[in-house]
């Protein structure tokens, strides 16, 4: 063709094309307000959960549902609404304006309980359903019970959207596995009857006190073959990345490849979403995860799981802040599935289970524990004061003499309860804290530095005690880094490696070493530890806190347990006051009978778990005013409000803390057993009718507050 022809039929060619765009009737392109375009014929209205976690806002909104998104418009499927249009913003029979933005379509309906026009569904993000009617009833319910809104709650549990995997298939649904032997479960006495009945397709309900040693993640593993192999699925929720990969390779060894999912934030945002959807498709039945995995869409849920209740990484920071127990334990008595709570320690909430008869205790005789379980020696004041050794090193002659022994034959691990190197510093002759003249913050010395101030950062170079007129020193709570560096000079021939916050190591090689780590970053020992030491007891049972005790006993019981069996050698040393409960039950090695005397003593004070109990934070003045205007139950006790340590500017802060250099109050609310329910309502309508009256104030409400004084 030459080009005249060309020129001549362009024109044409246009005239064309703009006479098709004038005849098709298309809606505007986004943000669309379907402005005159036709709706579905059948089920017009969407019922939607919008992504505002305002209380006043916690409820469902209808919208109207064009035609042309009438078969993606699926019940569970991700949606764009606008949000926001005022009762003047209406043209042609629909409202319109708003702000866009995203939500979850929950149901269709044939007619709207609202009798004003409707917004329409300005799009349908994706076609893929990922909010079924079981997850969105665990979300009701979890916002219920932690005085909560609905979309923080799915904030949690649907976790954000990557299209390159959500456009990957799942793969194909592996048949049941065959019921496992009982292996190391024999060792208990009701444990080969657990598994039974979990491969018969029961609902046992255990709190399962575990054995110390390496054998807790192949138990677990056994549970969820045992639960798969009846047709069911299974899902455990761990405390952190290292524990989910233990029971990862375990499950991966007693069920092979494919038949589990991993849900870490270390797999990435795409790998994580690629295993949720697997999870939700039921092309995977068993999962292992870390807290958000609490939420995971197993299809016919037959076996929860919880390992280390007691770890503060099961706590949710986010509103509305759930606990991962309590999750899993909404979820067995709405699936009626079965229920396993396991430690090596006790909580007083597992001890509670277990008294109201709601679970069965599932532990080993007293013989298997002595075969299991280290030798626990102790260092009282007495014996530190007469020893010569430790008044010159800090470490007891006991101390010093098992290293040496242990260096003989493997790894001895060194907990300190502090990182750092000096945290914290007192006065050489009369023990008085060294505090920053300017404002009274603690001096430490860095890195064997100059003394500077842990709040202000100013230095002190001049300082001497108020109390005595001293200017000598002494450490009061030494670091991680500095024992680290008096041992490395004690023993100059042993390599020393640390794990700390700041680098966490996994395992360490069963070669001898020296293993110094805070609690909680305890690497595993190839074959165990053939030693530990338990250093500065009293800095962890001197916390002014209802669970110093509850928590000392957990750090300690989870490192000794990676100390080798007593028959094997295994020796650990807890510098603490023997007299004290935690102390003689670790000893003992018995954490259930002291989560059993702690709850007792719960229970004659009304403390929690007993009772239920929620925390009101904010300015003196405002906490007051919402307690007086909240309609609190009849039985409900009001205990303060007392003020809160003010957070210096610049200074550390702990998450809940009030905003620095400010005075906060803090009420806590109990009621008994019964009226826990009635108590986040109350709460959750207060603070609604705060926010809906535009009083935004800074009113924070945490029901079962981990830290209670």
């Amino acid at each position: 063709m030459s080009s005249e022809n060309e020129k001549s039929d362009e024109p044409e060619q246009l005239a064309l094309i703009r006479e098709t765009v004038r005849k098709a009737k298309v809606p505007r392109a986004k943000p669309r307000t379907w402005r005159g375009a036709a709706l579905a014929k059948e089920l017009p209205v969407a019922r939607v959960v919008v992504n505002k976690g305002a209380l006043h806002l916690d409820q469902f909104f209808d919208y109207a549902v064009p035609e042309e998104l009438d078969e993606a418009a699926r019940p569970g499927v991700r949606v764009r609404v606008r949000f926001g249009a005022g009762a003047h913003q209406v043209r042609g029979g629909r409202r319109e304006g708003g702000r866009l933005i995203d939500g979850f379509l929950v149901e269709r309906r044939a007619e709207s309980d609202y009798s004003g026009p409707l917004a329409a569904l300005a799009d349908v993000v994706s076609p893929e359903p990922v909010l079924g009617p079981e997850l969105l009833g665990l979300a009701r319910a979890v916002a219920d019970r932690y005085a909560g809104s609905l979309a923080d709650v799915l904030q949690l549990a649907v976790p954000p959207r990557n299209a390159t995997a959500e456009r990957k298939p799942s793969p194909a649904p592996l048949p049941p596995p065959r019921p496992p032997e009982p292996g190391s479960w024999t060792r208990y006495e009701r444990g080969p009857a657990f598994l039974d009945s979990l491969a018969r397709g029961g609902a046992p309900r255990a709190v399962w006190n575990a054995l110390p040693g390496p054998y807790w993640a192949q138990e677990i593993a056994r549970a969820v073959a045992a639960t798969l192999s009846s047709g069911r699925g299974a899902l455990v929720v761990v405390p952190d990345g290292r524990a989910a990969a233990r029971v990862d390779a375990a499950l991966t060894e007693v069920l092979g490849e494919g038949r589990h999912a991993v849900l870490t934030a270390e797999a990435g945002p795409e790998k994580r979403y690629a295993q949720w959807l697997a999870v939700r498709r039921g092309a995977v039945r068993a999962v292992v995860g870390t807290r958000a995995a609490m939420f995971a869409p197993v299809r016919d849920l037959g076996l929860a799981v919880i390992w280390d209740d007691g770890d503060g990484s099961h706590s949710e920071p986010h509103a509305p802040q759930p606990h991962a127990r309590e999750v899993l334990l909404l979820r067995a008595a709405h699936d009626r599935c079965a229920f396993l709570l396991g430690s090596t320690s006790c909580t007083v909430e597992a001890a509670q289970l277990v008294e109201s008869g709601w679970a069965r205790a599932l532990g080993a005789g007293r013989e298997q524990v002595r075969k299991a379980a280290p030798l626990i020696r102790t260092v009282g004041d007495g014996e530190l004061a007469r020893d010569e050794a430790a008044r010159a090193a800090r470490l007891p002659s006991l101390a010093w003499q098992t290293v040496r022994e242990g260096l003989k034959t493997g790894p001895v691990l060194v907990q300190v309860p502090r990182r750092g190197y000096v945290p914290r510093l007192a006065c050489e002759r009369c023990r008085t804290p060294a505090r920053c003249r300017h404002c009274a913050g603690p001096l430490e010395a860095p890195e064997q530095q100059e003394l500077r101030c842990g709040w202000c950062g100013r230095g002190a170079p001049d300082w001497h005690c108020a109390e005595c007129g001293s200017t000598r020193l002494r450490a009061q709570v030494v670091g991680a880094r500095r024992t680290a560096e008096e041992l490395g000079r004690a023993f100059p021939a042993v390599p020393v490696r640390t794990s700390g916050r700041d680098h966490v190591l996994d395992s360490v090689p069963g070669r001898p070493a020296l293993v110094v780590s805070t609690p909680g970053a305890e690497p595993v020992a190839e074959g165990g530890y053939a030693a530990a030491l338990l250093l500065d007891g009293w800095a962890m049972l001197g916390r002014p806190d209802l669970r110093a005790g509850e928590e000392a006993l957990r750090r300690w019981i989870d490192a000794a347990s990676l100390v080798r069996g007593q028959t094997e050698g295994g020796t650990v040393v807890v510098v603490a006051e023997p007299t004290l409960r935690p102390v003689q039950a670790l000893v003992r090695w018995d954490p259930v009978g002291h989560a059993q005397r702690e709850l007792a003593e719960r229970a004659e004070l009304g403390f929690p778990p007993v009772s239920r109990m929620a925390a009101v934070t904010g300015p003196p003045e405002t906490v007051e005013a919402f307690l007086a205007s909240a309609g609190l139950p009849a039985d409900a006790e009001v205990l303060g409000p007392v003020p809160l340590p003010v957070v210096r500017p610049g200074g550390p802060r702990r998450p809940g803390d009030p905003p620095p250099g400010e005075q906060w109050d803090r009420a806590l609310v109990r009621v008994p057993p019964g009226s826990g329910a009635a108590l986040a309502a109350s709460l959750k309508q207060a603070r609604a009718g705060r926010l809906a009256r535009g009083g935004g104030d800074p009113v924070r409400i945490r029901v079962d507050p981990p830290d209670i004084g």
